[in-house]
């Protein structure tokens, strides 16, 4: 999966327009900080399983590892929209 667009080195920052970060990519300071992995990291779980729903890719990162439903959101969000571009 390629770098995330207007996220960089775990802090996010404000795009070439100038606009800042929104949506799920928004999440990814905290989620690092919470978590203690890149959202790099994430990414690559979700890989392993891309073939689940939504719903299933979100209940495993909340049981299996601890995460809140919002960054789970997040990140599943993410990863789906970018598979499908």
């Amino acid at each position: 999966m390629p770098a995330v667009a207007g996220y960089a080195q775990g802090k996010c920052e404000v795009a070439r327009s100038s606009r800042p970060v929104k949506g799920p990519a928004s999440y990814f300071p905290l989620i690092e900080k919470q978590y203690g992995k890149p959202v790099e990291h994430w990414f690559k779980v979700l890989d392993a399983i891309s073939d689940r729903k939504h719903m299933e890719q979100g209940a495993m990162l909340k049981s299996e590892h601890k995460m809140g439903h919002g960054a789970a959101n997040a990140l599943v969000a993410y990863h789906k929209a970018k598979r499908r571009a």
